[in-house]
């Protein structure tokens, strides 16, 4: 099942105190990236954000899964209601993940 339009919508203005938020349609599904840094998935109309030592220090709480079959353990956000709390998942992870590769220059022909 697809995610919804609206659910991604809302996601994105729920983490807009983190930074940037931007989010692509992939695979069916949604990336989000947050200064250009990609940190989470919209699957399934589910959030999961990638995890790092930061993130899982923030909330150890929260339950790891796939967002997708054959994919990585992700944090999965269930309550998406605190903006605070998810602004500062995503400060905390985003700073733990590398910088953007730049995007190489087409050669012209």
């Amino acid at each position: 099942m697809a995610s919804k339009i609206e659910f991604v919508e809302y996601i994105a203005d729920q983490l807009k105190s983190a930074g940037v938020i931007t989010y692509r349609k992939m695979f069916g599904e949604y990336g989000f990236y947050c200064d250009g840094k990609f940190f989470a998935v919209v699957c399934d109309d589910q959030l999961f954000i990638k995890i790092t030592e930061a993130g899982r220090k923030l909330c150890p709480d929260l339950p790891e899964a796939p967002p997708y079959k054959g994919a990585k353990n992700h944090l999965l956000i269930e309550d998406i209601e605190d903006q605070e709390l998810l602004a500062d998942l995503v400060i905390s992870t985003c700073r733990e993940l590398p910088e953007p590769k730049p995007k190489k220059k087409k050669e012209k022909k």
